[in-house]
């Protein structure tokens, strides 16, 4: 993933700082996990925004992105960083390189992204991991960012005329092409007294839903989320910070990137319950739809931390950090 994300880095490059060149903007915003030099360059104040898990901005006290491993126990730790290194330090200095030929300072050791005057990382705080050396004063938590632009959503006819908890079951865009891995969730879904929503993803025509759910190729999540009582999703940083967003507990599949360290996290905090995407049973799902739903405690608790996430406004704050860094 890493060659492919440095690969597109290359190629942007000229037609970059053409744009930037042309656009002669104030302050540049970059939300991605791979630098573009061009973007560092342009003699303007650069925020850089850390859409995934933060435990990609590294430290001695929490496990190593990627890995999955849960906080309390750091014995492979130090393994998976070694090995992370050995892997990644021939193609990293092989980037750092061109980046320093295009003009740009130098990569941060082991790092594919420069820091910005001001750094932005979405995770709520009572998810969010305790380091051993704080993050500098450019650092600033949002405690999520949820998009206000999602179409309004109506409960099919034959879903809403039903009882019993209402779940939104999405694997994302990559997870939903899935195909068989989609079916064996819905079949096992489909004989729980339960009714889902179902983003069926871009091969929705060979995915057929059980009676008890309804759903389409696309769906406007954030629109969703608030009617329903729990989420099934791959762990993705967008879904993860909107569920807690709205309070949802969350069964969590991961599939690839961060979405080990979401369910690992979401899991270890109590919020949800991290499955094997590949391995897990009937019986396994089922007894985490039942425990997960029937929580009053955590029901309480996710509906609090919801409140205050809320209150927090993350798009605003946000928002006013970008604008006070234009105007420096």
């Amino acid at each position: 993933m890493w060659e492919e994300l440095i690969n597109g880095a290359r190629y942007c490059q000229r037609e970059l700082a053409g744009i930037v060149a042309r656009a002669r903007p104030d302050v540049i915003v970059e939300d991605n996990v791979v630098g573009f030099p061009a973007l560092v360059t342009a003699g303007v104040p650069f925020v850089r925004i850390v859409s995934c898990n933060p435990l990609e901005i590294k430290d001695p006290g929490i496990a190593p992105a990627f890995s999955g491993y849960p906080a309390a126990d750091p014995a492979g730790w130090q393994t998976f960083r070694a090995e992370y290194e050995r892997v990644h330090r021939p193609m990293w200095a092989e980037f750092n390189a061109w980046v320093i030929e295009q003009g740009a300072p130098p990569l941060p050791d082991l790092e594919f992204i420069h820091e910005g005057t001001v750094n932005l990382y979405i995770y709520p705080e009572s998810a969010d991991y305790q380091r051993a050396r704080p993050l500098g004063p450019s650092w600033h938590r949002l405690d999520s960012s949820v998009r206000e632009t999602d179409g309004k959503f109506t409960l099919p006819d034959a879903l809403a005329a039903g009882s019993g908890a209402l779940i939104y079951f999405s694997l994302g865009s990559l997870g939903s092409a899935d195909v068989q891995l989609m079916r064996r969730v819905i079949n096992c879904l489909a004989t729980t007294p339960y009714r889902y929503i179902v983003s069926k993803g871009p091969l929705h025509d060979e995915i057929e839903l059980a009676p008890n759910m309804a759903g389409a190729e696309f769906l406007p999540q954030t629109s969703i989320l608030p009617s329903c009582d729990l989420a099934i999703t791959h762990g993705g940083n967008n879904t993860v910070t909107e569920c807690l967003h709205f309070g949802k507990p969350m069964i969590v599949l991961p599939l690839f990137w961060d979405q080990y360290d979401n369910a690992q996290r979401i899991d270890e905090v109590g919020l949800g319950i991290r499955l094997d995407t590949y391995r897990f049973t009937d019986a396994e799902l089922h007894a985490a739809l039942d425990r997960l739903l029937t929580d009053a405690h955590l029901r309480s608790q996710l509906t609090a931390a919801a409140a205050t996430i809320q209150q927090r406004n993350g798009v605003r704050k946000a928002a006013d950090l970008i604008e006070q860094t234009a105007r420096r």
